[in-house]
């Protein structure tokens, strides 16, 4: 059975999509976050990043949410594009996008907009316009394809909606009328039956809810440690 070491952000939930649509059999782990769970020697073992998620299959270890996409939709064959060269950099290329532009650029995004100690509005305009202009490439794709690699849903399109749903929280609660596009393929993913369920996976586990002193000093430790 694959272990799935997950918690309910941006990340693990596109993994948790897949898992629900391919129906493979899998045990959830929690790794709260709030609670230091991704600090202890056990998980870091697993992953030395100290994030979620992380998956283990037998005696393979995978972290980094996108590599884990890219590992279940090669092992089960399942929501892959055709196996064609050109095909092939497609997928590695908007995957690849995801994961080095819209996730991090988005996750910035939504730290500077709610998370920092003081404002910084530096932080915010860069982190905002940063993901807002990831997010205008996303819309523009699916304005030529109805998913990111064309007529098929695959893995890319699961990388996207991971962050997606966090969007309002991102950028404003209107910042999805900017994106019409990206907002049907959202409401169609979301509708799907394997997304409702992804998204129900984090009521398996009691999370830590209080931002106290000790959530901030697990989740924000540059902002205890000496200036460098």
């Amino acid at each position: 059975m694959l272990k799935f070491y997950y918690n309910a952000a941006p990340n693990p939930l596109k993994v948790a999509l897949f898992l629900e649509e391919t129906g493979l059999d899998y045990e959830p782990i929690a790794i709260d976050t709030r609670r230091g769970d991704q600090h202890q020697p056990a998980y870091l073992a697993l992953n030395p990043n100290g994030k979620a998620p992380t998956l283990v299959d037998g005696d393979v270890t995978v972290f980094d949410s996108n590599a884990i996409l890219l590992y279940l939709a090669e092992k089960t064959g399942q929501f892959l594009p055709e196996d064609t060269g050109q095909a092939r950099g497609q997928l590695l290329s908007w995957l690849m996008f995801v994961a080095t532009g819209v996730g991090p650029f988005s996750g910035q995004a939504v730290h500077f907009r709610h998370f920092t100690p003081e404002p910084v509005s530096y932080g915010q305009q860069r982190y905002s316009f940063e993901a807002r202009r990831h997010w205008k490439i996303v819309d523009e794709r699916l304005a030529a394809h109805p998913y990111m690699l064309g007529d098929t849903y695959t893995i890319v399109d699961m990388a996207v909606w991971g962050w997606g749903t966090r969007i309002p929280f991102m950028l404003g609660d209107d910042a999805m009328s900017d994106y019409p596009c990206l907002n049907r393929l959202m409401q169609e993913i979301e509708a799907r039956p394997a997304a409702q369920r992804a998204m129900a996976l984090k009521d398996k586990h009691t999370w830590k809810t209080d931002f106290d002193d000790a959530a901030k000093r697990h989740l924000y430790p540059q902002i205890y440690g000496p200036a460098s």
